[in-house]
């Protein structure tokens, strides 16, 4: 085990729980580490369902080639802790990153804290002592309680598109679940919000109009949409002809209009020159991913081979409609390879393949105790309709679906299974 793996280990145990939203733990601490989240630079601060981590990683890329240093938080990580504290455009070299937890670790002195709200801690003071242009900062779960709602004044705030997920902690219907991703709205900061279901879009707009805030809103006030094979976006200062994203799928110009229209809306020094760039350059690893490497070998030449982190009902339709783009363009036979952690139900996932899926084959996520078991997800597959089978690892799974000329395997379901796989295949992110 890893210095950092056992400090990691050590942190896991102050709580009984994995997940408690609550702030009163967190704003403890960092009062007792003198307030870091106070000396960070300008902090866009980002919540929602799907495309959290897409939009940050467009705003990085626009940022970075205007030439700024830019920090960020996200979660979780896919094969490293280090991927989740990005300082000046670099993670987190790892004897930092075991000071500052082992920092926070001293200064909580074993009282109780959630795993993220130590982690998170630890990320502020990393991101207060790196000099930066900018922090994005993205919301772990919710908004009003997250671990991440401790800056007063951001610079910006974003709200990706609000649909069902942790139910049990957010809400049980949209408009509960938007009005907790809208917790992080600020008065005095200004407000863009990606396109949202009208109830969950409704709740956002009256806790804005309570903070004096005009939210500046996908559909109302700028629009970006694809056009012969680029990406058209338009507001009220003009129209842009921008190049296409490079991060695949039609969801994918969704996320890339929401960032030009936050780059626009907050005023950053950023070019349109910049944000084809940005457009051109981005890199957000395991959404949609082609893979290459130890995994696609193992499978025929005619086949194709692709990650996906999608794990909710939200995110399974993104991909169902990417995938029968693609299948527009090159039919072939789908074939998911699907694992999925507890707090998700299968049937949902699944429910966006019905009748394109010819096969899927299950798993159940090596190391993760809250992980669905392989046959739990394949019977919920077979009662939905689906050729499911479970299988005990992604070499077997693989093995099964190279047995299908021409199959387009796509392994999904769960970021914590697109980690493993970007692991086994030799392919962790740079």
């Amino acid at each position: 085990m890893s210095r950092t793996d056992a400090i990691l280990k050590r942190l896991l145990s102050l709580h009984p729980k994995l997940i408690d939203l609550h702030l009163g733990r967190q704003l403890r601490l960092l009062d007792e580490m003198g307030r870091p989240q106070d000396r960070v630079p300008p902090v866009i601060h980002v919540a929602g369902t799907n495309g959290k981590g897409s939009t940050i990683a467009y705003l990085r890329a626009f940022l970075e080639a205007a030439g700024k240093r830019v920090h960020v938080y996200n979660s979780p990580h896919l094969v490293r802790f280090n991927e989740r504290i990005r300082l000046a455009g670099k993670f987190v070299p790892t004897r930092k990153l075991n000071a500052a937890l082992e920092q926070c670790e001293q200064v909580n002195a074993g009282r109780r804290i959630t795993f993220f709200e130590i982690t998170t801690a630890a990320a502020f003071k990393l991101f207060a002592e790196v000099p930066a242009d900018y922090l994005l900062l993205e919301v772990g779960m919710g908004g009003t309680h997250d671990s991440t709602n401790v800056v007063d004044h951001p610079l910006g705030v974003v709200i990706t598109p609000v649909d069902f997920d942790h139910q049990s902690f957010l809400g049980k219907t949209v408009g509960e679940i938007a009005e907790n991703k809208a917790g992080i709205l600020k008065r005095g900061s200004p407000a863009v919000i990606g396109r949202q279901r009208s109830d969950g879009l409704a709740v956002i707009e009256k806790r804005a109009r309570a903070l004096g805030i005009t939210p500046f809103v996908a559909g109302q006030d700028y629009d970006g949409y694809a056009q012969d094979g680029r990406l058209v976006y338009q507001d009220g200062d003009g129209l842009l002809d921008l190049p296409p994203p490079a991060l695949i799928g039609p969801h994918q110009f969704q996320n890339a209009a929401l960032a030009v229209a936050a780059a626009r809306h907050f005023k950053l020094p950023v070019t349109e020159a910049d944000i084809a760039q940005g457009l051109k350059s981005v890199v957000w690893p395991a959404r949609l991913t082609p893979l290459k490497g130890e995994l696609r070998d193992q499978l025929p030449p005619a086949h194709e081979l692709w990650l996906d982190g999608g794990h909710n009902a939200h995110g399974a339709a993104a991909l169902a409609v990417a995938l029968e783009e693609m299948q527009g363009s090159r039919p072939a036979p789908l074939v998911l390879i699907v694992g999925m952690m507890n707090a998700r139900a299968p049937q949902d996932f699944l429910a966006a393949f019905a009748g394109r899926a010819q096969k899927v084959l299950t798993l159940t996520i090596p190391g993760e105790k809250n992980a669905h078991s392989a046959a739990t997800i394949a019977a919920a597959a077979r009662s939905a309709g689906f050729d499911a089978e479970a299988k005990r690892s992604v070499e077997l799974a693989l093995k099964a679906a190279g047995d299908i000329p021409g199959a387009r395997v796509v392994i999904c379901g769960s970021l914590y299974l697109a980690g493993h796989v970007l692991y086994r295949n030799g392919t962790p992110p740079d």
